[in-house]
Order: structure tokens, then sequence, then C-alpha cells
């Protein structure tokens, strides 16, 4: 076969220019930043605080009803969520969305926070600011000094549900840290990850169910809250929260039109960028009381994981809280106090500290008779014993 010499140079140089194109042109990363219908928006992981991406992350903003993400936290944080009482008849006649309380109806604490998560109930976020505070306005003072509180530093909080008002205001920065915290508290992400609940409330209380109008619990099982809104003025909003490989990423996007695809695309690219950093659990020696040990071992009662961009983990510090000294005996995984981790001044988590190993209980005339071939700090612990005793 005849070759025609002209187009096969001609072929040559195309593929030549075009490597030398490809040499020049440096490659697009895996994990290409998506294009998203927020007006304003943040991914952040959980537990660092590190932003992952931003658009606008600190413009001031109305929020919606993910303000009841603060409500719910106040309330939770308040205790005493399962005795019942009265909703105020004037907190529960708002607009908008509602879990269906009218006058008379019976709840509890715990119930208007199911109310507030899953269909957004602007009645139980009114209810529960007046059993709080007693007034909206005295709520709303409570719910700054907690922003404050958070380093919350460009919010301002005026209603309790989020409807619309000019002095009523957030970020996607400063509501990324609010869920933050509000994921340390256990009951708030056991309520926010339920697609549906039954709730018992009404006079007589009666059993009823209550759906999530977060749709990204049925389009992700990786997705565990937390919380949507909408107004005319502040748009489609929505927060967010997704776990993969032990880490969590919080997506909070702000009148965003699109914003179910918005979250599942950036939570796409982000988990992309991070990989997942196991820490080592920390452990300390504490004393004891009435007992040959002199200290036990006690640790956290469970591990930590993190997503980060480098090889090297954030510098975490721990704070404890248990008792000066334990009392023999002592069992291994007794539960002996609590623990929490901070970034910076951020709690990023938390749990109990449980014993590693035994200390048996010596009885006093086993341990007088010990003293004297005991150590300083022995003899030390045995008389705060006897003092205690008295």
């Amino acid at each position: 076969m005849k070759r025609n010499y002209g187009v096969a140079i001609m072929s040559d140089l195309i593929a030549v220019v075009l490597w030398i194109v490809a040499l020049t042109v440096p490659a697009q990363p895996v994990s290409a930043q998506p294009t998203v219908s927020a007006e304003a928006c943040i991914v952040m992981e959980a537990m660092t605080g590190e932003v992952l991406y931003e658009k606008n992350a600190d413009e001031k903003r109305p929020m919606a009803s993910t303000t009841k993400i603060m409500t719910t936290l106040l309330c939770l944080e308040s205790g005493d969520l399962d005795t019942e009482f009265v909703v105020d008849s004037d907190a529960i006649h708002v607009e908008g969305s509602s879990m269906g309380l009218v006058e008379g109806d019976i709840v509890t604490k715990r119930a208007l926070c199911f109310g507030m998560l899953l269909p957004s109930g602007n009645d139980a976020a009114g209810a529960t600011a007046v059993k709080l505070a007693g007034s909206y306005a005295a709520f709303a003072e409570r719910m700054n000094q907690k922003a404050a509180s958070l380093g919350m530093s460009q919010t301002h909080f005026v209603t309790p549900s989020g409807l619309h008002d000019p002095e009523h205001y957030s970020t996607a920065y400063d509501m990324a840290i609010l869920t933050a915290a509000a994921l340390q508290n256990e009951t708030f992400c056991e309520i926010c990850s339920q697609s549906e609940a039954k709730v018992r409330f009404g006079n007589p209380p009666y059993d009823r169910w209550l759906t999530n109008s977060n749709k990204l619990l049925d389009m992700d099982d990786r997705v565990i809250g937390v919380k949507t809104g909408f107004t005319d003025e502040a748009g489609r909003c929505l927060v967010s929260a997704q776990v993969r490989n032990g880490v969590t990423l919080i997506c909070v996007t702000l009148d965003a039109p699109d914003d179910w695809n918005d979250h599942l695309k950036l939570y796409d690219a982000c988990f992309a960028q991070i990989e997942p950093m196991q820490l080592a659990v920390e452990s300390w020696d504490l004393p004891v009381v009435g007992s040959n040990t002199d200290f036990v071992t006690v640790e956290m009662n469970s591990e930590l994981t993190i997503g980060t961009t480098e090889d090297t983990a954030p510098e975490l510090t721990y704070e404890i809280e248990t008792a000066p000294f334990l009392y023999a005996p002592i069992t291994s995984g007794q539960e002996v106090g609590i623990w929490r981790a901070m970034c910076g001044e951020r709690i990023v988590a938390g749990g109990t500290l449980i014993a590693t190993e035994e200390a048996a209980y010596s009885e006093p005339e086993e341990l007088d008779c010990e003293l004297k071939h005991s150590s300083g700090i022995r003899r030390i612990w045995h008389r705060i014993k006897e003092l205690v005793k008295r």
C-alpha cells in the first residue's frame, strides 16, 4: 500500500504539538472544586475545624430555620428533658412550619427537640424559648451568649425559629462552628439523624409520627443530619454532616437553589482531599485510696479519628474531670470521670474515662501493718482517707 507522506508528516507534527501542550498545561486535580448553586457555603472538618472548601463563608446572611440548631442545643443542655408541661399558648401561635402543637398540649423538652429538628416546627421553637427563658427576647440573649462562647463572632440571633428579621443573621463559617459543637451532644445527633420518629404529645399526650424535612438522609446513608431552612429572604439553607471512614465533615449552604446536589458534590470533592488519621488513646495515672495499689491507669473510652490534608495531626490538648483520688475497690472498665479533647479553645470531642486495671480493697488494719514499709505517697493517701471518714 502506498503511504501518503504529506498526511503522515502532518499527523506526526500534530502529535508532537499535543504532547508539548500536555507537558505545559498543569494537570487538573482529581478532586477539582465543584461549581455550586449556593451564594455562601463551607465544608469543614468537624474535629479540627480545617476548612476544605468555602465560598463567601464570612458573608453575613439570614439562615432561616438552621437557627433551630442553636435553639435545640440550648434546650438539650438545659436538662430535665422528659418532664411534661403545658405549652405556652402565645408561643405556639406562629407562622410557618409546625410540629402540630395546639393550645393546651402537654409536651416534654425532648418532644420539642424532635419537633424542631425533624418537621422544623416554629411552634416548637417558640414553646422552647418561653419554657427556657420566659420570652423570645430573653431567649435571644441566651442564644447570643452561647454564640459568643463558641466563637461565632459574625452572628446575631433575634428569633428562636429563624423567621426573618433584619437583625437575625449568621455566616456559613459560624453555622459550621455551631454545628460542630452541637454534634458533640449525643442526643442531638440521635435526633437529627432520624428520617422519622414517634413522638408523644397532645392533651392528653398520644403517640404520633414526625417526618424529617432533610431529604439528604434518604439520598445518602452516610449523612447524619442536620437541619434544613427556608424563607423568602434567606432562600434555601441547609446544614448537613457526613461520616466516611470515621471522619466527619460539615457542610453549610446558604441561599442554595440546588442544595441537595450541592452537598453531595461537595462531600465527594472534599473527602477526596483528606486522609483519615487515627489518634492515640490518651491515658493518665490517678491515685487510689483504700488499696495496696497506689495508682491506677485510666484512659479515654474511644479512639479519635480526624481527616487531615497534612502528614501530621493537629495538636489537641486534653482535659479530664474526675475525683482528686479514687476509692477502692476499682474494677477494670469502671467509669471514673470524663475527658474532653480541645483544638485551640474549641471542645471537639469527649467521653468517659475508664480504668484499665483493678485495685482491690484493703482493710485498714492491713494498711496499718504496711505503713512503716510504704512510700510517702501511700502514707499521705491513707491519711486523707482517715480525714475523709471523720
